[in-house]
């Protein structure tokens, strides 16, 4: 077995078939048939089961891809540190959620490039969920998510801590009014964001279970639609207050539970942090 052996594998995992693996790979399919039956022989397991259509991981083989990611991540680590001993140089994924991408992202990269200026930073941006299922899976070196997080497998720096308010429409009714509409309407993110789900709880504890959801994938769409009276939603105040401020929209705060939100950066535990995760992990120690 070989490294190449690994990325063959990975790349029948990703495409799900031998043939479109042998193309990823430049290489024929008889090679990678041959590759995947020496890789089981040696493990002494099926790592594939063979459909009509495609072929899918076997429980086996999925313990193998987690493997595979962590000897991956760890040649890319080595390789890195070896070619920049003197020097913090490298790149660096770091995953974060729509508002933080839009806050703090832009400061985050200038603060940490003016200082090490040989390192490739990149941003992405997700749910919650996701962006967890990111780090674990080693897609990404480490994320800004919203606490808590008790999960195996990762540690955690605290970083901020945010005030959340309910944001509606100056031009409009009331919040206590709206909040009395049948059904009162809400502008949100999709399924999984820490704010819908923060708004709703909200709504919850005041007995409102009935409610329209207008769903975006934008903070500037929200924003609009909030501001035309189409309904009310959840948002950081930092939001408003510092790209919003001149908008027609009213804002109200929460109790301490439901309107505080603590943002803590994760990265893996089972990995000894790279010189360049070090580097960034410091802004916030």
């Amino acid at each position: 077995m070989n490294t190449n052996d690994l990325k063959i594998f990975e790349a029948v995992a990703a495409t799900g078939s031998f043939t479109k693996a042998a193309t990823a790979m430049f290489t024929v399919q008889s090679n990678v048939t041959a590759r995947i039956k020496s890789l089981e022989e040696e493990f002494g397991a099926e790592l594939f089961s063979r459909k009509s259509r495609k072929v899918e991981l076997t429980s086996a083989g999925k313990i193998l891809m987690q493997y595979c990611k962590q000897i991956g991540h760890l040649l890319a680590e080595a390789k890195a540190s070896v070619m920049n001993t003197n020097t913090v140089a490298g790149s660096l994924k770091i995953g974060c959620i729509e508002t933080t991408m839009a806050l703090k992202a832009p400061e985050i990269l200038k603060q940490f490039e003016d200082k090490y200026p040989d390192v490739e930073l990149e941003f992405k941006s997700g749910m919650r969920n996701a962006l967890i299922d990111d780090v674990l899976n080693y897609e990404l070196d480490a994320a800004f998510v919203p606490a808590p997080i008790n999960i195996n497998g990762l540690d955690q720096i605290s970083v901020m801590e945010e005030q959340l308010v309910i944001l509606s429409s100056a031009q409009g009714p009331e919040l206590k009014d709206l909040l009395s509409a049948q059904p009162l309407k809400i502008v949100v993110f999709a399924e999984g964001c820490v704010f819908r789900a923060r708004l709703e709880s909200w709504l919850s504890s005041k007995g409102i279970l009935n409610y329209k959801s207008t769903v975006l994938n934008s903070i500037e769409g929200i924003i609009n639609f909030v501001e035309a009276g189409l309904g009310i939603t959840l948002l950081p105040e930092e939001v408003v207050s510092n790209y919003y401020s001149g908008r027609k929209i009213r804002t109200q705060s929460l109790n301490k539970q439901l309107g505080t939100m603590n943002t803590v950066l994760i990265f893996r535990k089972d990995t000894a942090p790279s010189a360049v995760l070090q580097a960034f992990m410091a802004m916030y120690q």
